[in-house]
């Protein structure tokens, strides 16, 4: 089997993680309570390397959602939208969010600023997958 991956979705997919994390980030929204309790200076020193991990990792991330909806797709047969958006959950909740909660928990982080970092990816994954598959291969 080939899997057809949509280049276009997938850069679409990192653009729309960058826009969630935008908006979830933002100070009116979790932004402030985010910087408070990770204690994160209000500086711009290092921003740069920051955001081009988050570029790299979310380009990554949109490939591999692109993948493995390809191959849920495959196998379920529901239209390849449904299929790029139950994958995202799935990977967003089995992986993403235990992931994190796992490693918040042996760094002693709130369980606060843990839930702002699930939900964050949990939504950022959902969008992703609404993205790919809304411009399926």
């Amino acid at each position: 089997m080939t899997v057809e991956i949509n280049w276009i979705a997938v850069l679409a997919a990192t653009v729309s993680a960058m826009v969630v994390g935008f908006i979830w980030y933002a100070p009116s929204v979790f932004g402030n309570t985010w910087m408070t309790m990770a204690k994160v200076e209000g500086t711009n020193k290092g921003m740069f390397g920051a955001m081009l991990s988050a570029v790299i990792g979310s380009l990554l991330t949109a490939y591999i959602l692109a993948h493995v909806s390809y191959l849920a797709h495959a196998f379920f047969k529901n239209s390849f939208f449904m299929d790029a958006v139950n994958t995202a959950f799935w990977l967003a909740i089995g992986i993403a969010a235990t992931t994190l909660a796992i490693h918040n928990s042996f760094e002693k982080k709130s369980w606060k600023l843990t839930a702002i970092a699930i939900g964050n990816r949990v939504v950022t994954l959902l969008v992703m997958g609404a993205v790919i598959g809304l411009l399926k291969p």
